[in-house]
């Protein structure tokens, strides 16, 4: 009986996700992929920023926490003490995941596999301490990942030089700017460099490795990583079915994307259904870097002037460096501190897309079949940006001047551009193209539903008894 019990019970898994907006949605519509496959689910992320959410979406994926050592603060908290964040939740989050593998172990619900945010290293470790599978899961695309492994293996020095062209296998020929901000911003040993370079540094010792992209996007790339790492698996994009007009039933209540920090905003659906089907520019720039105040002026006074109706999420935090005279709400404005990205995005009224070109935003634009006006902000924001423009071919990129500003007369011929310029056709075209290989690639028999399957497969088969 007992050997019946350990054949028939489920594969267990745990979610580790590292504690930031971008990097835990992805893993969470993965979970409900796994848990929907028959896999038991466990997702955790750090006590604080765990806190701060109001729900776990979907209530049959248990949620269970680790500690980061700042409990109260997070991140936050550990630069107000000027202690390095990273090294004390390698620390502290290695304790405290091996204790709560070992407390599941004890209710009955032994642990099979650790899938990890691949920020998190140290957690291939513990998956070998415990005699667990390892998998990292890589939350930006192979083409920036793969830049990140180059650095790590010595074979692209930093700082950059500055008017070298830089040129990896599977990708365009890169000017220093193009490449992530860290690369030619932070002096060697800057922890945040660190983090993302070393994330690399066991990758090759992992059981599998996922990556939320899919291979039809980035099959150069892809193939060229896959001879490096011959584990790797692209297994996205990770959005609720829904929005794909996948096939199979969503098993999930789709209202609850991602992990709420907001409650829902009902004003952007009724604005947005009074308006012409592609007439309205919906801006966001995420959830991270804020905008000098000058940069907010120039954003505002050129949507206003363009002519063209536009949705504008500002964060709470940056809602005061608005100008006092600008329209926040019109037949042709609509200013709120917060959206449903996805159904703002597949609404027949958005024409384009104005985004920082963060990986999330750009990939959840892409399968929606939306243009891009480009302006990148940091990190591999730049990279995303050069694929987008002269890869994918879906976007155009805003001009920053000598200040790293992009003014309202530059602003305003981006809009321009794309929602009414000669090219609008082209770009439109081959969004749409890019929307349905999307949609193939995670409908069955598509690419990433088979490697999501052949993962199911190889859990269930090595499941630890």
């Amino acid at each position: 009986m007992e050997s019946e019990t350990k054949a028939t019970r489920k594969v267990h898994c745990v979610m580790l996700a590292y504690p930031a907006q971008g990097h835990i949605n992805p893993i969470l519509e993965f979970s409900k992929r796994l848990q929907h496959g028959g896999i038991c689910v466990t997702l955790v992320s750090t006590r604080f920023f765990c806190s701060k959410l109001q729900k776990l979406p979907g209530s049959n994926i248990a949620l269970e926490t680790i500690s980061d050592g700042f409990d109260d603060g997070g991140i936050d908290e550990a630069e107000n003490q000027k202690i390095n964040y990273f090294d004390r939740f390698q620390e502290v989050g290695t304790q405290t995941l091996i204790q709560l593998i070992e407390k599941l172990s004890k209710t009955g619900k032994p642990v099979d596999c650790i899938v990890y945010d691949s920020f998190l290293t140290w957690a291939l470790d513990v998956s070998r301490k415990l005699g667990l599978l390892g998998v990292s899961f890589l939350t930006q695309n192979i083409g920036v990942d793969s830049i990140y492994y180059y650095v790590n293996k010595g074979k692209l020095k930093h700082p950059l030089v500055k008017d070298e062209n830089i040129s990896f296998p599977g990708l365009p020929t890169f000017e220093p700017r193009d490449l992530p901000t860290f690369l030619h911003e932070c002096e060697p040993g800057d922890p945040v460099l660190n983090l993302l370079v070393g994330q690399f540094s066991n990758i090759e010792e992992a059981d599998y490795i996922l990556c939320n992209s899919f291979y039809e996007l980035e099959i150069e790339v892809a193939d060229c990583m896959r001879k490096i790492w011959p584990k790797l698996r692209t297994i996205g994009p990770t959005m609720p079915y829904e929005f794909l007009n996948n096939s199979i039933k969503a098993v999930e209540d789709e209202e609850d994307h991602g992990f709420p920090k907001f409650k829902n905003n009902q004003e952007c659906s009724t604005w947005l259904n009074n308006q012409a089907k592609q007439s309205v520019v919906y801006v966001s720039f995420g959830t991270m870097v804020p905008l000098t105040e000058e940069q907010m002026e120039e954003l505002a006074w050129g949507l206003a002037e363009s002519g063209i109706t536009f949705l504008w999420v500002v964060r709470e935090s940056e809602e005061a460096k608005l100008p006092k005279d600008f329209p926040r709400k019109s037949l042709k404005s609509l200013v709120v501190s917060w959206c449903h990205q996805l159904k703002v995005l597949s609404h027949e009224a958005i024409g384009c897309f104005m985004t920082h070109c963060g990986w999330n935003s750009t990939l959840e634009a892409l399968s929606l079949g939306v243009p891009m006006v480009l302006m990148p902000l940091w990190s591999d924001q730049r990279t995303n940006a050069k694929i987008i423009k002269d890869v994918w071919k879906i976007g155009v990129r805003a001009a920053f001047d000598e200040k790293g500003i992009v003014r309202r007369e530059a602003l305003k011929k981006s809009i321009w551009e794309i929602m009414k310029g000669e090219e609008r056709s082209e770009v439109k075209n081959n969004a749409m193209k890019w929307k349905n290989l999307a949609t193939k690639a995670v409908n069955k028999g598509g690419s990433s539903y088979e490697n999501i399957e052949e993962f199911m497969d190889y859990l269930s088969h090595s499941k630890v008894n």
